[in-house]
């Protein structure tokens, strides 16, 4: 396993998103139900957020429920917005103290009223921190955010304020929820699953797709750094040639 001494200070992803997938079936193997998985999960998160930070991360944006989980049995549904109020409110002092900023993105609607309140209390302690950004991508889908997207586009267009003809890849990214950030650089998904689950389906056109069999309550500092390091032999082409990366780094 890796150590933050294994990786290169030189070439760090600005921005890591990560699929926590695995904390069902974590609690399934320890035969208890699977809001126990989710509650054991948080400590997977601080290890995350911990070495991001420390390795100098800029973004760190964590898949923490779909727009499809809203589809899962009530009871885990109300389970996970509870243990969100819990984490969010027990974390903010932690985010404070190491200069995190904590943002959202997704359908905020659809949240609970008291999570959104406690949310957007974290939301606005932080929002002055300036180390990294801890996004939570909630109530979130690509394909929705992609629809949102294309509605205020097309409300624009209508309103005289778009023309139609300017219409091009950079201006659909500027609506986008995302449109302050770097597109991911490195996405680690946990679980042993090798998908993206309709996670930022338009900013990672690019980025390094790193799976993992490590159930997400497992994971530790020492599997980011092993992501990191992965990621650190990548060649990143974005349509070039090798030869082209090779010859503009000499």
């Amino acid at each position: 396993m890796a150590t933050i001494n294994d990786i290169d200070p030189g070439n760090i992803p600005a921005h890591v998103a990560i699929i926590m997938d695995g904390n069902g079936r974590w609690a399934q193997q320890r035969m208890e139900r699977r809001l126990y998985g989710h509650q054991h999960a948080i400590e997977a998160v601080r290890q995350a957020v911990e070495a991001a930070a420390e390795c100098g991360v800029k973004v760190l944006t964590l898949y923490t429920f779909s727009t499809e989980n809203w589809n899962r049995p009530q009871e885990e549904v109300d389970g996970l917005m509870a243990l969100l109020i819990k984490a969010v409110r027990e974390e903010t002092t932690t985010l404070m103290k190491n200069d995190i900023r904590l943002g959202t993105i997704g359908d905020s609607k659809r949240i609970p009223h008291d999570s959104l309140v406690e949310l957007q209390r974290c939301i606005a302690d932080t929002a002055g921190n300036s180390r990294m950004l801890l996004q939570l991508a909630l109530s979130y889908s690509g394909r929705w955010e992609l629809g949102e997207a294309l509605k205020s586009a097309v409300a624009d267009a209508l309103s005289g304020n778009l023309a139609p003809s300017a219409i091009d890849a950079e201006t659909l990214r500027r609506y986008l929820s995302t449109a302050d950030n770097p597109d991911p650089d490195l996405l680690i998904r946990t679980g042993g699953e090798c998908r993206v689950s309709n996670f930022l389906l338009w900013q990672m056109a690019y980025t390094e797709l790193y799976f993992s069999d490590i159930l997400w309550p497992d994971f530790r500092k020492g599997d980011f750094y092993d992501a990191l390091a992965w990621f650190q032999q990548r060649q990143r082409r974005f349509g070039k040639t090798a030869e082209q990366i090779i010859n503009s780094k000499t």
